[in-house]
């Protein structure tokens, strides 16, 4: 199983030998078979601890819940509750940890959804608009966004990145505007390469190939919960070069504690 590959890692909170909340050692196991923590005071069913440890390495292999619930014998709503937590708190993570981006920034919006409707170009009838910032060398920033108007998109910009950037964009109009913030270069793609080696907007269209390859998994995601999910591939690529399951664990057990 996939769970042996954190086998060692997981040694000392699965045996109920460190704690979960703070990585203390200091624990105990009560007659009730939880782990409480003498340093922090929290404590844990031991089994359920087991189960949620578990379940937060299926989510980070990207495991269907519905997979998930029938190798646990356990309730699809059981798993679904707890992927929709985690997704929560990666939500809220990637906006609390979103610094304005800086220097060479490429600016690009993506559809995500069913099959397009209407005409061609940015018809996005039955999609989910979303607008994507990047930092070269950096992080990424995404946002649902309910149209794609010059001032709706400027707002934005103007909060999530830093005066005097360069931006990168397509010769979509709504970024017309983009000089008042700083150098704003276009990138033609009307024509098959660039004259200019820097000009393109090649890492954030980089970005959305692989957040529709990896959604892909999930074999459809509903308008109403997309955004949990846009969060997550945000929270993925951001941490890819990271431990993501440590620091999801950690995520987890600090915001929750039952």
């Amino acid at each position: 199983m996939r769970k042996i590959n954190y086998q060692k890692r997981l040694t000392g909170f699965l045996a109920g030998r460190k704690c979960v909340f703070c990585g203390s050692r200091r624990v105990c196991i009560t007659k009730r078979r939880y782990v409480k923590c003498l340093k922090c005071k929290k404590q844990k069913s031991l089994r359920r601890l087991r189960f949620e440890i578990e379940i937060i390495i299926a989510f980070v292999h990207q495991r269907p819940a519905y997979q998930v619930a029938v190798e646990y014998e356990v309730s699809y709503q059981t798993i679904h509750n707890i992927f929709r937590t985690i997704r929560e708190i990666l939500f809220h993570q990637t906006e609390l940890e979103g610094k304005k981006l800086s220097g060479a920034i490429e600016i690009d919006e993506a559809y995500f959804g069913g099959r397009k409707k209407g005409g061609r170009g940015r018809a996005y009838t039955n999609k989910s608009v979303v607008l994507g910032l990047l930092e070269r060398d950096g992080k990424v920033y995404t946002r649902v966004v309910d149209n794609l108007t010059a001032p709706n998109l400027m707002e934005i910009i103007k909060k999530k990145t830093r005066k005097g950037s360069v931006y990168f964009t397509d010769q979509f109009r709504s970024y017309n505007s983009l000089h008042q913030f700083g150098k704003h270069l276009k990138v033609n793609h009307s024509k098959t390469f660039s004259t200019k080696r820097h000009n393109h907007i090649n890492g954030i269209e980089g970005f959305w190939s692989y957040s529709k390859h990896k959604l892909y998994n999930y074999r459809g995601v509903s308008r109403v919960n997309f955004p949990l999910y846009l969060k997550e591939m945000e929270y993925r690529f951001n941490h890819r070069k990271e431990n993501i399951f440590e620091s999801i664990m950690k995520l987890y057990f600090g915001y929750y504690s039952y």
